[in-house]
């Protein structure tokens, strides 16, 4: 069997310390090689059915889906975005402030409500079935999410709580939390971080309650599905329903960075709106791409059981958009427990101008390591999840550098 050799350059750190949330039963250790040398990992991609995990007071059986480490498990319930002066707090409270006061129901309360401490543990179906994701989706992936097992993974997106939210009743909402998902090793990427998820539904009355000429204007038809709506929506409510999502947006990255800001929509794709949209936003002379939304699925929303509405969705990242308001280079510095760090983001008010000042200016230790691995099991990002275990946050970048396959 003909072996692939791989060459790979990383830093040199400490092993991190396992949450005391957390207990893992049964992961036995699983071996690379080396300079022929075992190196033990917690990935526990092949371990027994009687294994268990246990996980915010639940324990979920292991089966040869589940891959999440110790590593990965350590960040759940940490809840960045709930800690008061976090950057990240500071920014989901601004986000917060702008829709509380900027969209308000009949008798001035706010019109969205807003949930940020929903569980990250949930099911492949809320996850993805919910969704519309097709079962061959290459975002269901095991290389690119963290499974319990089978039936359950750390969720991938705040979208995986779409349908809930609605089939409870809400038809405007924000939904907050950590997601995860495995991902290179730089300063712009990081297998946990935060999302955003927003939700509006219109009946045909609060859609076209602004048009004067209103008489025979409806949601739905019996059409065609085209590039810019689906079958059965009319062109009517798209449009209208598009519009006010691209005015929703622009006033909340306004409101965020300032008057005068350029954007521009790219159209894209996703499984569970149509038509799908990025939003990109012309920062300090660079074009940086903010969000993804869209007019929700209609076969979404009839599932959820609002069958007589249409709706709109977006979701965007928390630290891409904190690196950019705050200059933060580096996506780790969230995790950060340095008082140097976070004493920066001690303000009054959460609309304060914050700069960050960086923390140290030392090089960084380059190593070089080269191991054998069966080239037919090996995924990169299993390298990125061991080298995430044994030397955390302090490794600041992986790059593969040489390979080489033997011919024997």
């Amino acid at each position: 069997m003909a072996m692939l050799w791989k060459f790979m350059r990383v830093t040199k750190c400490s092993k991190p310390a396992l949450s005391p949330k957390v207990k893992m039963k049964g992961i036995p250790t699983y071996s690379r090689h080396s300079s022929s040398k075992s190196v033990p990992s917690d990935l526990a991609t092949s371990t027994p059915c009687s294994n268990t995990v246990e996980l915010l007071g639940r324990t979920y059986p292991q089966d040869d889906y589940s891959n999440v480490t110790e590593k990965i498990l350590s960040k759940v319930g940490k809840n960045l975005h709930n800690q008061k002066h976090h950057p990240l707090w500071l920014l989901k409270e601004q986000v917060k402030d702008h829709f509380y006061k900027h969209y308000t129901g009949r008798r001035g309360t706010p019109l969205f409500s807003v949930y940020d401490s929903l569980s990250p543990v949930v099911t492949v179906q809320q996850n993805f079935d919910s969704l519309l994701v097709p079962p061959d989706h290459t975002s269901r992936r095991k290389e690119d999410n963290y499974y319990l097992n089978r039936d359950h993974m750390l969720r991938a997106h705040t979208s995986a709580h779409q349908w809930d939210l609605i089939h409870s009743g809400l038809d405007a909402f924000l939904a907050v939390g950590d997601v995860y998902r495995r991902d290179t090793i730089d300063s712009t990427h990081y297998p946990v971080f935060h999302q955003m998820e927003g939700v509006r539904l219109f009946s045909c009355h609060e859609l076209f309650s602004s048009v004067e000429d209103r008489e025979g204007l409806r949601l739905f038809e019996r059409g065609h599905r085209t590039a810019h709506k689906q079958q059965c929506h009319t062109t009517e409510a798209v449009r209208l329903l598009e519009f006010h999502l691209k005015q929703v947006l622009t006033r909340l990255m306004t409101h965020l960075f300032g008057d005068g800001l350029q954007v521009r929509w790219v159209d894209c794709y996703f499984p569970f709106t149509h038509p799908s949209f990025e939003m990109e936003i012309n920062f300090q002379g660079e074009w940086m791409e903010v969000l993804g939304c869209g007019v929700m699925e209609q076969q979404l929303v009839n599932s959820a059981g609002a069958e007589d509405k249409i709706g709109w969705a977006f979701g965007l990242g928390l630290e891409r958009l904190a690196m950019i308001l705050y200059d933060i280079p580096d996506i780790r510095l969230f995790w950060s427990q340095d008082e140097r760090f976070l004493k920066q983001f001690v303000v009054p008010h959460v609309w304060q101008k914050i700069k960050f000042q960086p923390l140290s200016r030392y090089p960084p230790l380059i190593n070089d390591i080269s191991f054998w691995l069966p080239s037919e099991t090996y995924s990169k990002n299993d390298f990125y999840d061991l080298a995430r275990t044994v030397g955390g946050d302090l490794i600041e970048e992986v790059v593969l550098v040489d390979e080489f396959t033997h011919p024997k």
